[in-house]
């Protein structure tokens, strides 16, 4: 018997098992759509991915930190069991992953254009409340809608007010360092009598409250409808924006599929070298898994610049 030999073949036979599998292992993670890490930290919801990743929070955080995510958001975190967010927070800090903004205060009635007392008081608890969670929830970033308009009030006053009542906010958030984002929102297809519609507005406001906890969302979906001119509008306002929305214009679906020319936007977002979340807000073109494989792939060819 030749030993030298028999041991070679051995060692070529394992080898060539091992070339095997890993083969296998890559041409999988290829068709689920990985390919890295993205380049920006796209956020998808939790539930995104549930036809591949099932409902359980902690699988869809390992099957979009596979795909190459490097962010999660959820609106409503903040009503999560405690347990389920201790989870999220601890699965999110084993993979290096970044938690985007928390809904604080959604659109609601008339309230930050008010200067009535009983109104601000609740103003002051929902942001000793966002604290108090942001601590718990290692989060850096909650986000507001200043609520209606005032039909019977002039708009300089209700801008007033809105700037009076983000001061208290403000000085509540400050010490801890958590950031409260604005968000303007359409009122041409979604959210008509809302009083924060531009980023022009919400630059403005931020201006004048002057607070680092004091900041802007900008939902690139909303901002399109409402004005447009989204790369000289987010160079304008680039002081005050903290976060960035996402969703294609119309349908509010991921991009490639509207008119908004996303890749061109990431790639300006990643020359003047933004670090923060963005958050897919946005629905599926397809449904099902090819809907989810869909959403990769265009975040894919969005990131390939």
């Amino acid at each position: 018997m030749n030993i030298r030999k028999n041991i070679t073949r051995r060692n070529f036979m394992a080898s060539a098992a091992v070339a095997v599998t890993a083969s296998a292992a890559t041409s999988t993670a290829k068709a689920a759509g990985t390919s890295g890490k993205f380049k920006l930290k796209y956020a998808p919801t939790l539930g995104m991915f549930k036809q591949h990743a099932g409902s359980d929070p902690i699988d869809n955080i390992k099957f979009m930190s596979d795909q190459g995510f490097r962010a999660i958001f959820d609106n409503g975190m903040m009503r999560k069991p405690k347990d389920v967010v201790d989870k999220i927070v601890r699965e999110l800090d084993r993979r290096d992953m970044d938690l985007g903004p928390f809904v604080l205060q959604g659109i609601g009635g008339k309230s930050f254009v008010s200067k009535d007392k009983e109104i601000r008081k609740k103003i002051i608890k929902t942001a000793k409340d966002g604290v108090e969670f942001a601590r718990r929830a290692n989060a850096k970033w909650a986000l507001l809608v200043p609520g209606a308009y005032d039909d019977g009030l002039e708009w300089d006053y209700q801008t007033a007010n809105v700037i009076d009542n983000l001061r208290y906010c403000a000085e509540i958030c400050e010490e801890s360092g958590l950031v409260i984002v604005l968000e303007p929102l359409n009122a041409w297809t979604n959210h008509p009598g809302l009083f924060l519609t531009k980023i022009p507005q919400a630059y403005m406001i931020c201006r004048a409250v002057n607070s680092p906890s004091i900041k802007i969302v900008n939902d690139i979906y909303h901002q399109q409808i409402t004005e447009g001119n989204i790369i000289p509008n987010i160079d304008m306002a680039w002081d005050e924006i903290a976060s960035f929305h996402l969703g294609d214009n119309p349908g509010r679906k991921e991009p490639t599929t509207g008119e908004i020319n996303y890749k061109n936007i990431f790639k300006h977002l990643h020359k003047k070298g933004y670090q923060g979340v963005l958050c897919m807000e946005h629905g599926k073109s397809k449904p099902g898994k090819e809907g989810e494989k869909a959403v990769i792939e265009a975040y894919r060819a969005c990131d390939n610049f």
